[in-house]
Protein backbone atom coordinates (compact mmCIF):
# COMPACT_ATOMS: atom_id res chain seq x y z
CA UNK A 1 0.00 0.00 0.00
CA UNK A 2 2.80 2.32 0.80
CA UNK A 3 4.09 1.73 -2.57
CA UNK A 4 1.08 2.99 -4.56
CA UNK A 5 0.65 5.92 -2.48
CA UNK A 6 4.28 6.93 -2.57
CA UNK A 7 3.87 6.64 -6.61
CA UNK A 8 0.99 8.55 -6.53
CA UNK A 9 3.00 11.66 -4.60
CA UNK A 10 5.91 11.68 -6.64
CA UNK A 11 3.40 11.58 -9.84
CA UNK A 12 1.54 13.81 -9.02
CA UNK A 13 4.21 16.32 -8.49
CA UNK A 14 5.80 16.05 -11.04
CA UNK A 15 2.24 15.85 -13.33
CA UNK A 16 1.22 19.38 -11.60
CA UNK A 17 4.90 20.95 -12.35
CA UNK A 18 3.96 20.14 -16.14
CA UNK A 19 0.44 21.22 -15.58
CA UNK A 20 1.30 24.30 -14.08
CA UNK A 21 4.37 25.37 -16.34
CA UNK A 22 2.22 25.37 -19.42
CA UNK A 23 -1.29 26.78 -17.93
CA UNK A 24 -2.23 30.23 -18.70
CA UNK A 25 -3.30 32.49 -15.61
CA UNK A 26 -6.00 34.12 -17.73
CA UNK A 27 -9.61 32.68 -17.16
CA UNK A 28 -11.26 30.71 -19.80
CA UNK A 29 -14.73 32.14 -21.63
CA UNK A 30 -16.48 29.62 -20.14
CA UNK A 31 -15.34 30.57 -16.48
CA UNK A 32 -16.09 34.36 -17.44
CA UNK A 33 -19.71 33.31 -17.97
CA UNK A 34 -19.61 32.85 -14.00
CA UNK A 35 -18.71 35.80 -12.94
CA UNK A 36 -21.96 37.46 -12.76
CA UNK A 37 -23.74 34.54 -10.51
CA UNK A 38 -23.12 35.32 -6.83
CA UNK A 39 -20.18 33.41 -4.84
CA UNK A 40 -20.05 31.64 -1.83
CA UNK A 41 -16.80 33.51 -0.67
CA UNK A 42 -17.39 34.61 2.87
CA UNK A 43 -16.05 37.88 4.07
CA UNK A 44 -12.80 37.51 6.63
CA UNK A 45 -12.35 33.83 5.84
CA UNK A 46 -9.70 32.48 3.64
CA UNK A 47 -10.85 30.74 0.06
CA UNK A 48 -8.93 27.35 0.12
CA UNK A 49 -8.73 26.23 -3.59
CA UNK A 50 -7.94 22.97 -5.20
CA UNK A 51 -5.01 23.09 -7.70
CA UNK A 52 -5.34 20.51 -9.11
CA UNK A 53 -6.07 16.32 -8.10
CA UNK A 54 -4.49 13.56 -10.08
CA UNK A 55 -5.17 9.25 -9.56
CA UNK A 56 -3.90 6.16 -10.52
CA UNK A 57 -5.90 4.16 -12.96
CA UNK A 58 -8.85 2.67 -11.08
CA UNK A 59 -7.51 -0.95 -11.83
CA UNK A 60 -9.77 -4.54 -11.83
CA UNK A 61 -6.91 -6.31 -10.83
CA UNK A 62 -2.87 -6.53 -10.55
CA UNK A 63 -1.51 -4.96 -7.26
CA UNK A 64 -0.91 -0.76 -7.50
CA UNK A 65 3.20 -0.82 -7.00
CA UNK A 66 5.98 0.97 -8.96
CA UNK A 67 8.09 3.63 -8.97
CA UNK A 68 8.49 6.74 -10.27
CA UNK A 69 10.00 9.77 -12.43
CA UNK A 70 11.97 12.57 -11.25
CA UNK A 71 9.38 15.10 -8.94
CA UNK A 72 9.61 18.41 -10.10
CA UNK A 73 7.54 20.40 -7.78
CA UNK A 74 8.91 21.59 -4.65
CA UNK A 75 8.48 19.26 -1.82
CA UNK A 76 9.34 21.49 0.80
CA UNK A 77 6.10 23.42 -0.16
CA UNK A 78 3.80 20.97 1.53
CA UNK A 79 3.40 21.76 4.95
CA UNK A 80 1.07 19.00 6.27
CA UNK A 81 -0.01 15.43 4.14
CA UNK A 82 -3.13 13.71 5.19
CA UNK A 83 -4.28 10.44 3.48
CA UNK A 84 -7.22 8.34 4.05
CA UNK A 85 -7.54 4.44 3.81
CA UNK A 86 -9.83 1.78 5.07
CA UNK A 87 -8.14 -1.46 5.01
CA UNK A 88 -5.12 -1.43 6.83
CA UNK A 89 -1.84 -3.72 6.87
CA UNK A 90 -0.05 -4.54 9.95
CA UNK A 91 3.25 -2.98 8.30
CA UNK A 92 2.06 -0.21 6.77
CA UNK A 93 -0.84 1.44 9.26
CA UNK A 94 0.24 4.96 8.93
CA UNK A 95 0.97 4.59 5.10
CA UNK A 96 0.46 8.56 4.68
CA UNK A 97 4.07 9.37 6.54
CA UNK A 98 5.94 6.23 5.04
CA UNK A 99 4.44 7.04 1.51
CA UNK A 100 5.48 11.03 2.00
CA UNK A 101 8.73 9.34 3.35
CA UNK A 102 9.50 6.65 0.28
CA UNK A 103 8.53 9.58 -1.76
CA UNK A 104 11.36 12.20 -0.61
CA UNK A 105 9.19 14.57 0.93
CA UNK A 106 10.73 16.30 3.36
CA UNK A 107 11.05 14.25 6.86
CA UNK A 108 9.91 17.68 8.61
CA UNK A 109 6.79 17.86 7.14
CA UNK A 110 3.98 16.23 9.02
CA UNK A 111 1.46 13.40 7.99
CA UNK A 112 -1.20 11.77 9.39
CA UNK A 113 -3.50 8.92 8.35
CA UNK A 114 -7.59 8.89 8.96
CA UNK A 115 -9.69 5.94 8.26
CA UNK A 116 -13.93 6.48 7.84
CA UNK A 117 -14.95 3.62 5.67
CA UNK A 118 -15.81 4.75 1.96
CA UNK A 119 -15.42 8.79 3.06
CA UNK A 120 -11.72 8.42 4.10
CA UNK A 121 -10.73 10.43 1.23
CA UNK A 122 -13.44 12.92 2.33
CA UNK A 123 -12.40 13.55 5.58
CA UNK A 124 -8.78 13.50 4.71
CA UNK A 125 -9.72 16.61 2.80
CA UNK A 126 -11.68 18.29 4.85
CA UNK A 127 -9.13 17.71 7.67
CA UNK A 128 -6.97 20.05 5.55
CA UNK A 129 -9.35 22.61 4.62
CA UNK A 130 -9.47 23.15 8.87
CA UNK A 131 -5.92 23.47 8.94
CA UNK A 132 -5.61 25.96 6.45
CA UNK A 133 -9.24 27.58 7.44
CA UNK A 134 -7.03 28.21 10.99
CA UNK A 135 -4.46 29.87 9.48
CA UNK A 136 -2.01 26.46 10.32
CA UNK A 137 -1.32 25.83 7.22
CA UNK A 138 -1.16 27.07 3.79
CA UNK A 139 -0.55 23.66 1.47
CA UNK A 140 -1.75 20.86 1.84
CA UNK A 141 -1.91 17.41 0.17
CA UNK A 142 -5.02 15.16 0.88
CA UNK A 143 -6.14 12.17 -0.63
CA UNK A 144 -6.35 8.12 -0.03
CA UNK A 145 -5.47 4.91 -0.87
CA UNK A 146 -7.13 1.58 -1.45
CA UNK A 147 -5.14 -2.16 -2.06
CA UNK A 148 -8.57 -4.61 -2.72
CA UNK A 149 -6.49 -7.37 -3.73
CA UNK A 150 -3.79 -6.96 -1.61
CA UNK A 151 -5.83 -7.29 2.14
CA UNK A 152 -4.33 -9.20 5.03
CA UNK A 153 -5.97 -12.64 5.35
CA UNK A 154 -5.55 -13.82 9.06
CA UNK A 155 -5.43 -17.14 10.44
CA UNK A 156 -7.74 -18.84 12.56
CA UNK A 157 -7.54 -18.36 16.31
CA UNK A 158 -6.99 -22.37 16.45
CA UNK A 159 -4.14 -21.70 13.98
CA UNK A 160 -3.22 -19.28 16.08
CA UNK A 161 -3.20 -21.47 18.74
CA UNK A 162 -1.34 -24.03 17.33
CA UNK A 163 1.38 -22.01 16.77
CA UNK A 164 1.68 -20.93 20.48
CA UNK A 165 1.37 -24.81 21.29
CA UNK A 166 1.80 -27.52 18.64
CA UNK A 167 1.32 -30.08 21.29
CA UNK A 168 -2.36 -29.39 21.29
CA UNK A 169 -3.02 -29.59 17.36
CA UNK A 170 -5.34 -32.36 16.82
CA UNK A 171 -7.44 -31.88 13.60
CA UNK A 172 -6.32 -29.95 10.31
CA UNK A 173 -9.67 -28.18 9.48
CA UNK A 174 -8.45 -24.75 11.32
CA UNK A 175 -5.41 -24.63 8.80
CA UNK A 176 -7.58 -22.70 6.35
CA UNK A 177 -7.11 -18.39 6.46
CA UNK A 178 -9.97 -16.85 7.42
CA UNK A 179 -10.77 -15.15 4.58
CA UNK A 180 -11.62 -11.35 4.60
CA UNK A 181 -14.98 -9.83 4.15
CA UNK A 182 -15.56 -6.84 1.53
CA UNK A 183 -17.57 -4.86 3.94
CA UNK A 184 -18.18 -4.41 7.14
CA UNK A 185 -21.27 -6.37 9.15
CA UNK A 186 -23.93 -3.34 8.36
CA UNK A 187 -23.46 -3.12 4.74
CA UNK A 188 -24.43 -6.87 3.40
CA UNK A 189 -27.31 -6.99 5.79
CA UNK A 190 -29.19 -3.88 4.05
CA UNK A 191 -28.04 -3.70 0.42
CA UNK A 192 -30.78 -4.87 -0.86
CA UNK A 193 -32.95 -3.92 2.00
CA UNK A 194 -33.59 -0.64 0.28
CA UNK A 195 -34.40 -1.38 -2.66
CA UNK A 196 -37.03 -3.80 -1.86
CA UNK A 197 -38.49 -1.52 0.60
CA UNK A 198 -38.76 1.22 -1.73
CA UNK A 199 -39.91 -1.11 -4.66
CA UNK A 200 -36.90 -0.55 -6.95
CA UNK A 201 -37.01 -3.53 -9.37
CA UNK A 202 -34.09 -5.40 -10.18
CA UNK A 203 -34.65 -4.29 -14.17
CA UNK A 204 -34.13 -0.37 -12.76
CA UNK A 205 -31.22 -1.51 -11.57
CA UNK A 206 -30.27 -3.34 -14.39
CA UNK A 207 -31.13 -0.19 -16.28
CA UNK A 208 -29.27 2.22 -14.23
CA UNK A 209 -25.87 0.27 -14.27
CA UNK A 210 -26.35 0.01 -18.10
CA UNK A 211 -25.90 3.68 -17.98
CA UNK A 212 -23.09 4.26 -16.28
CA UNK A 213 -20.01 2.53 -18.10
CA UNK A 214 -21.13 4.19 -21.26
CA UNK A 215 -21.13 7.48 -20.13
CA UNK A 216 -17.59 6.55 -18.26
CA UNK A 217 -16.80 4.90 -22.20
CA UNK A 218 -17.69 8.18 -23.64
CA UNK A 219 -15.96 10.20 -21.46
CA UNK A 220 -12.67 8.41 -21.61
CA UNK A 221 -12.73 8.33 -25.42
CA UNK A 222 -13.43 12.08 -25.24
CA UNK A 223 -10.48 12.43 -22.95
CA UNK A 224 -12.22 13.76 -20.32
CA UNK A 225 -10.54 11.63 -17.04
CA UNK A 226 -7.52 13.69 -17.66
CA UNK A 227 -6.43 13.22 -14.00
CA UNK A 228 -5.16 9.71 -14.29
CA UNK A 229 -1.91 9.77 -14.48
CA UNK A 230 -0.36 6.40 -16.36
CA UNK A 231 2.21 4.13 -14.17
CA UNK A 232 4.27 0.59 -14.86
CA UNK A 233 2.93 -2.58 -12.95
CA UNK A 234 5.97 -4.50 -12.67
CA UNK A 235 6.09 -7.31 -14.96
CA UNK A 236 3.31 -6.14 -16.81
CA UNK A 237 2.40 -3.50 -19.09
CA UNK A 238 2.15 0.16 -18.46
CA UNK A 239 -1.58 1.06 -17.08
CA UNK A 240 -2.64 4.03 -18.91
CA UNK A 241 -6.31 4.50 -17.98
CA UNK A 242 -9.12 3.05 -15.79
CA UNK A 243 -9.16 -1.05 -17.12
CA UNK A 244 -12.64 -1.54 -15.46
CA UNK A 245 -15.27 0.36 -18.05
CA UNK A 246 -17.35 -2.37 -19.15
CA UNK A 247 -20.56 -1.89 -21.22
CA UNK A 248 -22.83 -4.64 -20.91
CA UNK A 249 -26.32 -5.46 -21.92
CA UNK A 250 -29.71 -5.96 -20.22
CA UNK A 251 -29.55 -9.72 -20.93
CA UNK A 252 -26.03 -10.37 -20.20
CA UNK A 253 -27.32 -8.71 -16.93
CA UNK A 254 -30.13 -11.25 -16.35
CA UNK A 255 -28.15 -14.16 -16.18
CA UNK A 256 -26.20 -13.07 -13.33
CA UNK A 257 -27.11 -14.42 -9.76
CA UNK A 258 -28.13 -11.96 -6.25
CA UNK A 259 -24.93 -11.37 -4.42
CA UNK A 260 -26.19 -10.99 -0.96
CA UNK A 261 -29.73 -12.21 -0.39
CA UNK A 262 -30.23 -15.37 -2.66
CA UNK A 263 -32.29 -16.36 -4.56
CA UNK A 264 -34.38 -13.44 -5.07
CA UNK A 265 -31.73 -10.51 -3.82
CA UNK A 266 -31.65 -7.63 -6.66
CA UNK A 267 -28.03 -6.56 -6.09
CA UNK A 268 -25.84 -8.74 -7.75
CA UNK A 269 -21.97 -7.43 -9.60
CA UNK A 270 -23.63 -6.46 -12.79
CA UNK A 271 -25.34 -3.31 -10.97
CA UNK A 272 -22.41 -3.08 -8.15
CA UNK A 273 -19.29 -1.68 -8.11
CA UNK A 274 -16.40 -4.20 -8.42
CA UNK A 275 -13.21 -4.75 -6.52
CA UNK A 276 -10.65 -2.37 -6.68
CA UNK A 277 -7.57 -0.71 -6.28
CA UNK A 278 -6.29 2.96 -6.83
CA UNK A 279 -4.85 5.74 -5.07
CA UNK A 280 -5.91 9.96 -5.47
CA UNK A 281 -4.16 12.75 -4.34
CA UNK A 282 -4.93 16.73 -4.53
CA UNK A 283 -2.98 19.67 -3.74
CA UNK A 284 -5.28 22.27 -1.41
CA UNK A 285 -4.10 25.86 -0.92
CA UNK A 286 -5.25 29.05 0.59
CA UNK A 287 -5.86 30.77 -2.63
CA UNK A 288 -3.45 33.74 -1.82
CA UNK A 289 -0.46 31.25 -1.64
CA UNK A 290 -1.40 29.34 -4.85
CA UNK A 291 -1.73 32.76 -6.67
CA UNK A 292 1.67 33.81 -5.15
CA UNK A 293 3.30 30.23 -6.58
CA UNK A 294 1.39 31.42 -9.91
CA UNK A 295 -0.86 28.42 -9.67
CA UNK A 296 -4.57 29.11 -11.23
CA UNK A 297 -6.62 27.17 -9.10
CA UNK A 298 -9.53 25.12 -10.24
CA UNK A 299 -11.98 25.30 -7.92
CA UNK A 300 -12.60 26.97 -4.28
CA UNK A 301 -14.16 24.19 -1.66
CA UNK A 302 -16.85 25.72 0.15
CA UNK A 303 -19.55 24.80 2.64
CA UNK A 304 -19.05 20.82 3.56
CA UNK A 305 -21.09 18.84 5.71
CA UNK A 306 -21.32 15.68 7.90
CA UNK A 307 -23.91 13.26 8.84
CA UNK A 308 -24.67 9.76 10.42
CA UNK A 309 -28.15 7.90 10.84
CA UNK A 310 -29.32 4.21 12.16
CA UNK A 311 -27.20 1.34 10.72
CA UNK A 312 -30.21 -0.78 9.59
CA UNK A 313 -32.93 0.71 7.16
CA UNK A 314 -31.21 3.51 6.56
CA UNK A 315 -27.81 2.41 6.21
CA UNK A 316 -26.80 4.43 2.77
CA UNK A 317 -29.25 7.38 2.56
CA UNK A 318 -26.36 9.36 3.83
CA UNK A 319 -26.41 11.53 0.25
CA UNK A 320 -30.22 12.23 0.37
CA UNK A 321 -29.67 13.67 4.45
CA UNK A 322 -26.68 15.42 3.52
CA UNK A 323 -27.36 17.52 -0.09
CA UNK A 324 -30.87 19.23 1.72
CA UNK A 325 -28.92 19.97 4.47
CA UNK A 326 -25.59 21.53 2.65
CA UNK A 327 -27.31 23.14 0.15
CA UNK A 328 -29.64 24.91 2.71
CA UNK A 329 -26.45 26.13 4.50
CA UNK A 330 -24.70 27.07 1.69
CA UNK A 331 -27.86 29.21 0.18
CA UNK A 332 -28.25 27.28 -2.92
CA UNK A 333 -31.44 25.62 -4.09
CA UNK A 334 -31.40 22.12 -6.46
CA UNK A 335 -30.85 24.17 -10.16
CA UNK A 336 -28.34 26.21 -8.84
CA UNK A 337 -25.90 23.20 -8.97
CA UNK A 338 -24.50 22.74 -12.16
CA UNK A 339 -22.73 19.43 -11.70
CA UNK A 340 -23.58 16.47 -9.16
CA UNK A 341 -20.87 14.06 -8.09
CA UNK A 342 -22.85 11.42 -5.88
CA UNK A 343 -20.85 8.12 -4.74
CA UNK A 344 -23.13 4.65 -5.08
CA UNK A 345 -21.39 1.36 -4.87
CA UNK A 346 -24.67 -0.71 -5.83
CA UNK A 347 -27.42 1.13 -7.97
CA UNK A 348 -30.05 -0.11 -6.22
CA UNK A 349 -28.81 2.32 -3.30
CA UNK A 350 -29.01 5.22 -5.52
CA UNK A 351 -32.21 4.79 -7.20
CA UNK A 352 -33.69 3.97 -3.57
CA UNK A 353 -32.51 7.39 -1.91
CA UNK A 354 -34.00 9.46 -4.87
CA UNK A 355 -37.26 7.58 -3.77
CA UNK A 356 -36.54 8.17 0.07
CA UNK A 357 -35.53 11.96 -0.60
CA UNK A 358 -39.12 12.34 -2.79
CA UNK A 359 -41.35 10.32 -0.43
CA UNK A 360 -39.91 10.57 3.54
CA UNK A 361 -37.84 13.72 3.94
CA UNK A 362 -40.21 15.42 5.71
CA UNK A 363 -39.03 19.21 4.62
CA UNK A 364 -40.64 21.66 3.87
CA UNK A 365 -40.18 21.15 0.36
CA UNK A 366 -39.84 18.35 -1.58
CA UNK A 367 -36.60 16.87 -2.34
CA UNK A 368 -37.07 16.54 -6.43
CA UNK A 369 -35.28 13.84 -8.42
CA UNK A 370 -31.50 14.90 -9.21
CA UNK A 371 -31.54 16.09 -13.07
CA UNK A 372 -30.04 13.33 -15.44
CA UNK A 373 -28.08 15.39 -18.01
CA UNK A 374 -26.50 16.37 -14.76
CA UNK A 375 -25.56 13.56 -12.90
CA UNK A 376 -22.23 11.52 -12.32
CA UNK A 377 -21.95 12.95 -16.42
CA UNK A 378 -18.85 10.83 -16.45
CA UNK A 379 -19.79 7.22 -15.20
CA UNK A 380 -19.40 7.17 -11.39
CA UNK A 381 -18.44 4.40 -9.39
CA UNK A 382 -20.51 2.40 -10.85
CA UNK A 383 -18.42 2.75 -13.18
CA UNK A 384 -14.88 3.93 -12.45
CA UNK A 385 -15.33 2.04 -9.05
CA UNK A 386 -14.41 2.39 -5.59
CA UNK A 387 -10.99 1.95 -3.81
CA UNK A 388 -12.63 2.54 -0.36
CA UNK A 389 -9.98 5.05 0.58
CA UNK A 390 -9.64 7.07 -2.76
CA UNK A 391 -13.12 7.65 -4.25
CA UNK A 392 -13.85 10.74 -2.00
CA UNK A 393 -10.68 13.02 -3.86
CA UNK A 394 -11.67 11.48 -7.34
CA UNK A 395 -15.22 12.60 -6.45
CA UNK A 396 -14.07 16.27 -6.25
CA UNK A 397 -11.66 16.16 -8.93
CA UNK A 398 -14.18 14.93 -11.25
CA UNK A 399 -16.76 17.44 -10.22
CA UNK A 400 -14.13 20.31 -10.54
CA UNK A 401 -13.17 18.96 -13.87
CA UNK A 402 -16.93 19.37 -14.98
CA UNK A 403 -17.41 22.82 -13.94
CA UNK A 404 -14.39 23.65 -16.28
CA UNK A 405 -15.87 21.58 -19.19
CA UNK A 406 -19.47 22.42 -18.51
CA UNK A 407 -18.71 26.10 -17.61
CA UNK A 408 -20.61 26.23 -14.84
CA UNK A 409 -20.30 27.45 -10.94
CA UNK A 410 -21.38 25.20 -8.55
CA UNK A 411 -21.30 21.08 -8.18
CA UNK A 412 -21.95 18.96 -5.07
CA UNK A 413 -20.14 15.88 -4.75
CA UNK A 414 -21.73 13.71 -2.13
CA UNK A 415 -20.98 10.34 -0.82
CA UNK A 416 -22.43 7.25 1.59
CA UNK A 417 -20.24 5.23 3.85
CA UNK A 418 -20.55 1.54 6.00
CA UNK A 419 -21.43 2.53 9.24
CA UNK A 420 -24.44 4.77 8.35
CA UNK A 421 -22.32 7.63 7.75
CA UNK A 422 -21.87 10.25 4.89
CA UNK A 423 -20.27 13.82 3.40
CA UNK A 424 -21.54 16.30 1.13
CA UNK A 425 -19.76 19.14 -0.10
CA UNK A 426 -20.24 22.27 -2.05
CA UNK A 427 -17.36 23.48 -4.73
CA UNK A 428 -17.19 26.65 -7.03
CA UNK A 429 -15.51 26.86 -10.12
CA UNK A 430 -12.83 29.74 -9.76
CA UNK A 431 -12.83 32.23 -12.10
CA UNK A 432 -11.12 35.32 -11.21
Amino acid sequence: MTTVLTYTFKKCTSEWSLRFSIRPLSCSSQLRATETRKTLAKPNIRNIVVVDGVGTPFLLSATLTGLLHQPSVPKEVADYIIFGTVIQEVKTSHVAREAAVGAAFSDKTPAHTVTMACISANQAMTTGVGLIASGQCDVIMAGGVELMFHVPIRQSRKMRKLMLDLSKAKFLNFLAPELPAVSEFSTSETTGHSADELAVSRLEQDEYALRCPSLAKKAQDEGLLSDVVPFKVPGKDTVTKHNGIRPSSLEQMAELKPAFIKPYGTAKAANSSFLTDGASAMLIMAEEKALAMGYKPKECLRDFMYVSHNLKDQLLFRPTYATPKILEKAGLTMSDIDAFEFHKAFSGKILANFKFAQNYMGRKSKVTLLPSEKFNNWGGSLSLKHPFGATGCRLVVAAANRLRKEGGQYALAAACAAGGQGHGMIVEAYAK
